[in-house]
């Protein structure tokens, strides 16, 4: 037996829209207006979308739960995983007191915020996301920001917004790959797509993130440093994605960006050094030095860190953790009992429970040899790893709830009725096709979800308007990139690493104009890449 989704139970797309949307609307009005903490939001939110589901829908109330539950489920693993492990990496380092000698050897490079931040949220963080994905990179920026002194506002915030450009490839190609996957498009030029429309966002972000943080004229002041960042991740960026494939686009470019940066500090230095308002004096570099061996026992946690995620990464090694550890098993009562509105597809429902090859045991594996290379014992070690989860148990019950609300979401039909909607504009889809992407990444909180939700309506769609759907696809993609920074998952692990937990309110104010407005960029770059440049479409 199955349950058919409805898309528009009304039969009246406005009117079914109109109540589709009530359960996202209401995670916006409880955020921003009533200032809720992140966890209640979520469940009631999600306490919210299940009688839409049950009532409007006609989804059958097991479903419903079992939907609910196995989202649930799905954000404990790995999505919680990767966090808990990130920050109890990040804990090791700060309880052992080598992170006081990584913010001296920061200072030691540059003092000044605005290139710190250039440096760890948007070079360093778009690597880890080439390498881990799926919610690591930010966890790990935004703890080493705030450990260097950085407002936690700000450090959470400007790590959300630094992470737009990096994933679309993020995790070894992973949402390029889904998205070839679901509409027989060749990877190669998804890839190539993508990679020609992102550059032109990650050429700017840096400035955008330095205006953000202290000002135009300020940014002004380190625009050498600004030009360097943002022009060789750019550059490398739309080389590899155009070139090599979706594969290591973040990993190339967040590394020749960082060693672009370092090269030109060598030489060139801001003639003012910028910090904080609130900040007192920074110490002098000279006041405090440190031997080379000294400080490369410090950051070895991270550098372990970075060896482990690549060799996670290599499909060989995935495979083979994969056939010794991989437990996958349907979700009973659940799994190919909801048809698709097509009537051409069971949806499977299977929870794959791969605890050697998650990146979030790639980061547990560092954290252990960072216990060791630290010289703190097996239990300190387990100390800090129980103290990192009870510090987290806030935003692991965030983000279960919220993965929770995107999967009964999805499996309802509601998620279906506004995609719909958005395919129902004509012409104008190219301008609404990232919308879906960043709507995508909104309730799922990634990517590559994202683009197997959404990338099939993309592709059927552009054909039917006469638009090369290679462009469409592309644009869920590239759309659902900006959406990342306002996901209330991606809000929570960030708010946890930042040291904001129950301000996840703040967080979203913080971020959500600058989704929209990169959203509208893209939104304008699709609509001119389909009928007006057409010549960019590989």
């Amino acid at each position: 037996m199955y349950w058919k989704q409805l898309v528009d139970p009304f039969h009246n797309i406005t009117l079914s829209a109109a109540v589709a949307v009530l359960p996202i609307l209401f995670v916006f009005w409880a955020l921003l207006v009533k200032k809720m903490k992140g966890y209640k939001a979520s469940l009631l939110a999600t306490a919210l979308a299940i009688p839409i589901a049950i009532f409007i829908y006609q989804m059958p109330a097991g479903l419903a739960l079992l939907s609910t539950a196995h989202g649930m489920l799905y954000g404990i693993f790995p999505i919680c995983w990767i966090m808990i492990t990130a920050v109890f990496l990040f804990n090791v380092t700060v309880k052992s007191g080598r992170f006081e000698i990584i913010k001296q050897f920061m200072a030691s490079i540059t003092p000044d915020r605005r290139l710190q931040a250039l440096l760890i949220a948007f070079s360093f963080g778009s690597f880890l996301e080439g390498t881990a994905g799926f919610g690591s990179p930010v966890a790990i920026t935004a703890a080493m920001l705030v450990g260097l002194g950085f407002d936690p506002l700000y450090a959470a915030g400007l790590c959300l917004i630094a992470n737009t450009a990096p994933v679309a490839f993020g995790s070894i190609g992973i949402p390029v790959t889904v998205a070839s996957q679901v509409t027989g498009i060749p990877e190669m030029a998804i890839s190539q797509m993508v990679g020609r429309t992102l550059p032109f966002l990650s050429m700017l972000l840096p400035f955008y993130l330095v205006v953000l943080m202290a000002g135009f004229r300020k940014a002004m002041e380190v625009l050498p440093a600004i030009l360097v960042s943002g022009l060789s991740f750019a550059f490398f960026q739309w080389f590899t994605s155009n070139f090599l494939g979706p594969t290591l686009p973040d990993i190339i470019a967040g590394v020749c960006s960082i060693v672009s940066l370092l090269v030109l500090l060598r030489y060139w230095k801001p003639k003012t050094i910028w910090r904080f308002p609130h900040e007192s004096a920074v110490v002098a570099a000279n006041e405090t030095s440190h031997s080379a061996k000294t400080i490369t026992k410090a950051w070895a946690p991270f550098m372990v860190l970075t060896v482990f995620v690549i060799v996670w990464g290599l499909k060989p090694v995935k495979s083979f953790l994969d056939s010794i550890s991989l437990l996958s098993f349907p979700i009973p009562g659940l799994h190919n009992a909801i048809m698709l509105p097509e009537g051409d597809k069971l949806l499977p429902q299977v929870f794959k429970f791969n605890f050697l090859s998650a990146a979030g045991t790639a980061i547990l594996f560092a954290a252990i040899v960072g216990v060791w290379l630290l010289g703190l014992s097996v239990k300190d070690g387990w100390k800090i790893f129980i103290q990192t989860l009870v510090q987290l148990k806030i935003p692991i019950v965030t983000i279960a709830a919220v993965l929770g609300f995107a999967y009964i979401l999805n499996n309802s039909g509601i998620t279906g009725t506004l995609s719909k909607v958005l395919s129902n504009t004509g012409v104008l889809f190219p301008f609404f096709a990232p919308v879906l992407g960043w709507l995508g990444v909104f309730v799922t909180g990634s990517d590559t979800s994202s683009n197997a939700l959404f990338c099939h309506t993309q592709k059927t769609t552009a054909v039917s308007i006469g638009v090369d759907p290679v462009i469409t696809v592309s644009a869920n993609i590239s759309g659902g990139v900006v959406g990342k920074m306002i996901s209330p998952s991606s809000i929570a692990v960030a708010a946890a690493a930042g040291s904001m937990i129950g301000k996840e309110s703040n967080l979203l104010r913080f971020t959500i104009k600058h989704s929209f407005i990169m959203l509208l960029f893209i939104s304008m770059m699709t609509l001119a890449q389909a009928y007006w440049l057409k010549w960019i479409v590989p």
